[in-house]
């Protein structure tokens, strides 16, 4: 009996362990005729947002209001959910709720220090192009400063709770000067260059006088363009952003409320009720965008499985400015 008993549960085992194989290598067959679709040059679909319900609509109500989140560090260099940056994931997730014949309008909530120059005013230009069609209200979370107050301003409302931090309008480039140190342990920066100002930003050496001014002309034209977004967008003379808090100061949304940087103040529930409002669908449902399901994400599970596991903080939490990039970023999160 108890033979009987150990061969009916090895029977069971090796069926199980058969099943697991066979969906294993179904997948991996997929895989590979997906590849050998994409070498045969034929073009991948664009891949679409999942959504997830936030808030229930009204019976029989196919309106949809959809929440994208835009959280941490604004750069090309991070990788996003679907595509290779979150700056495209940003984009991607704006066209879809754009073309979305079902969305009425839009809700993206922000949360962020700012970043780069070039990836702000990317995904701000995206929004421009989204409430072209659709209204999109932009809810400022616990922080939205610099690019990502920039970022805020391709909006059709903005709207911020009394403690958001905001403002911090400007640029900032920097770089690091070694030069004491290596001379403290021997050490000599040898740089072959085709002109001058190649190497303006090396820390082994003194800035000169012209890579100075070169440095500051440019910070001050990129300031230029910032300025005139928030002049156009807020409806407010540059003249008076110049001279009083476009200098790089933060503001509370508050206080950025009595300065006409924002329209409104409230919670993520006022954003929803106002979306409703514009897009003329107060009994929409609200969703929001999560990745879709990927087989290469399914197969990176079991890559990881082995692997060994760290404890890090986030990349996100602790940005490192990278030397010749400019940011719209606080001063505070210049490392």
């Amino acid at each position: 009996m108890a033979a009987d008993r150990k061969l009916g549960c090895l029977s069971i085992f090796l069926f199980v362990a058969l099943c697991v194989s066979l969906f294993v290598n179904f997948l991996l067959m997929i895989t590979a005729l997906q590849r050998f679709g994409g070498v045969r040059g034929e073009i991948e679909p664009i891949p679409r947002f999942r959504e997830v319900l936030v808030q229930k609509g009204g019976r029989g109500v196919t309106d949809k209001v959809v929440l994208i989140t835009m959280r941490g560090l604004i750069s090309s260099s991070i990788p996003g959910s679907v595509s290779d940056s979150m700056v495209d994931d940003m984009r991607m997730a704006l066209q879809q709720a754009r073309d979305d014949d079902r969305v009425r309008a839009i809700v993206v909530e922000i949360d962020s220090p700012g970043g780069e120059v070039t990836a702000s005013d990317t995904i701000y230009g995206a929004l421009v192009k989204a409430r072209a069609r659709k209204p999109v209200v932009v809810y400022m979370d616990s922080l939205a400063a610099s690019g990502g107050y920039y970022v805020s301003c391709g909006g059709k409302f903005l709207m911020a709770s009394d403690t958001t931090i905001t403002g911090s309008i400007g640029v900032i480039i920097q770089t690091l000067n070694y030069e004491q140190l290596f001379n403290k342990v021997g050490l000599a920066s040898v740089v072959f260059k085709s002109g001058k100002f190649k190497d303006m930003l090396n820390g082994s050496r003194p800035i000169t006088p012209e890579e100075r001014e070169l440095v500051q002309s440019f910070i001050m034209k990129t300031y230029d363009k910032f300025l005139s977004v928030v002049a156009k967008e807020r409806n407010l003379p540059a003249d008076l952003l110049r001279n009083t808090i476009a200098d790089g100061r933060i503001l509370s949304g508050k206080d950025a409320f009595g300065n006409k940087l924002i329209d409104g103040l409230g919670e993520l529930d006022d954003a929803f009720a106002k979306a409703k409002q514009l897009g003329n669908a107060r009994e929409a449902k609200i969703v929001k965008y999560g990745p879709p399901f990927s087989l290469s994400r399914f197969f990176r599970l079991f890559g990881q499985a082995d692997s060994k596991i760290e404890l890090q903080l986030p990349k996100q939490l602790i940005p490192q400015l990278e030397t010749g990039r400019a940011y719209f970023l606080p001063s505070y999160y210049a490392p």
